[in-house]
């Protein structure tokens, strides 16, 4: 039970890095995530666009911190099916 929970642990820590540097708050993710909302809306692609108003209108109020919330929080709905 224990190594089983050590492996699963270590799991998490290989796949955490990799899914941060992929949510980075860079205006080239903001612009890649815009342009993969084309074509079909679907539930995760109409939250995505919601979360992006909602940061767009952050960073023009120059609440950064706040834009990158609304960011990462897009960039999980896109990951939705």
């Amino acid at each position: 039970m224990k190594t089983l929970l050590l492996a699963t642990a270590f799991v998490a820590l290989a796949l955490s890095p990799a899914s941060a540097a992929k949510m980075a708050c860079t205006s080239a993710n903001m612009a890649k995530l815009v342009a993969g909302m084309g074509g079909e809306d679907t539930p995760g692609k109409i939250a995505a666009r919601k979360s992006m108003a909602a940061a767009n209108s952050d960073m023009s109020k120059g609440n950064m911190r706040g834009a990158c919330k609304h960011y990462m929080s897009a960039e999980k709905a896109m990951a939705m099916k």
